[in-house]
């Protein structure tokens, strides 16, 4: 296995034992990051990407089982496959300790220049150097969601391709460097948020919607079907230098309520608490869209406990705290108009 970020390696034809390997061997077959190109019968091709994080293999395994569907039957249309993170797989982590997030490394990234960033622009370049019929991240989520449709852009075409997903969609445009954002204006782009991992269910929905997009002659064009759509109004992470745990009967500064990510995508009221505080200073760090920090607009520390200043709904909260404090605490939603299409 080659464990540098740099390196992408390149194929024009399914590399040997792809199909039948686990996420956790990946390194067997793929010697790091690689970029796949399968013919297809239509011109634009579909770019897929999975496994940016390595602890998330749904998507693999979707693209596992549709590629063995189909055999030596040719695609309907050409499907260009990123491979990312296989050294993160190889140890079941979202990221090594070493690495940044691939998944906030793409063109648009706030990261400094590093070996991660010049791969995903390279990636980016290589992927549209052909024509592009939509691009498709696939995810997972380590606490308890719904699964969902994310896009970075209120543009008709990303709203139709994430309602085909299913009736829930979010729109956010931070964090900066995800995947979607690297394609906008290019061709729609969505990140598919499919459920925990291990979850046959959510394998099985990813796969029937790639084989749907593969089939597409077109996006769908008119009136959007029923949609529940939502903002990112904030980004929530725990702040730094806190140290924090799941449970009481710690000593961390931040004792964060267990069943914490039962709270997803459900409409809190005021004064909602998430968990007990050791402390006068917010432990959590809210910040909007445009960048500025929004912390005290939605949190209050009001006796001893972390609560909610005004109604709003959390999205991928999580009791895993290595998730945490590589990715974050929550994002933030409110309803959404739903942009004329």
């Amino acid at each position: 296995m080659d464990d540098r970020s740099e390196v992408l390696h390149e194929y024009d034809a399914l590399p040997p034992g792809l199909i039948e390997t686990p996420s956790a061997r990946l390194h067997e077959v793929l010697p790091g990051p690689s970029l796949i190109r399968l013919p297809g019968e239509r011109p634009e091709a579909l770019f897929v990407s999975v496994l940016q994080h390595g602890n998330e293999d749904t998507g693999l395994r979707a693209v596992q089982q549709l590629l063995a569907d189909y055999g030596d039957r040719p695609l309907p249309r050409p499907l260009t496959l990123f491979v990312g993170n296989v050294a993160a797989a190889a140890h079941g982590q979202r990221r090594l300790d070493h690495q940044p997030d691939f998944n906030r490394c793409w063109p648009g990234t706030d990261l400094m220049d590093a070996p991660e960033t010049r791969l995903m622009a390279r990636v980016a370049a290589r992927v549209g150097e052909q024509p592009l019929f939509a691009s498709i991240d696939i995810h997972n989520t380590t606490g308890e969601n719904p699964h969902h449709a994310c896009i970075n852009v209120l543009d008709p075409d990303c709203l139709q391709l994430a309602r085909l997903f299913g009736r829930t969609v979010l729109y956010f445009t931070r964090p900066h460097g995800v995947q979607p954002q690297a394609f906008i204006g290019r061709c729609p782009a969505v990140l598919l948020e499919c459920g925990r991992p291990g979850q046959s269910f959510g394998v099985a929905h990813a796969r029937d919607y790639l084989e749907h997009c593969l089939q597409l002659a077109a996006i769908p064009d008119g009136a959007l079907e029923p949609i529940d759509f939502f903002h990112s109004v904030a980004l929530v992470e725990v702040r730094p230098e806190v140290s924090f745990r799941f449970g009481e009967g710690t000593d961390a500064e931040l004792a964060l309520d267990p069943e914490l990510d039962h709270m997803n995508f459900r409409e809190l009221q005021p004064g909602t608490s998430l968990g007990h505080v050791r402390s006068e200073h917010l432990p959590v760090q809210a910040t909007d869209p445009a960048g500025f920090d929004v912390s005290a607009d939605y949190f209050e520390i009001a006796g001893g406990e972390l609560r909610l200043r005004r109604a709003v709904m959390p999205s991928l909260l999580t009791r895993e705290p290595r998730i945490v404090r590589q990715d974050c605490l929550c994002h933030l939603l409110e309803r959404y108009q739903v942009p004329t299409v």
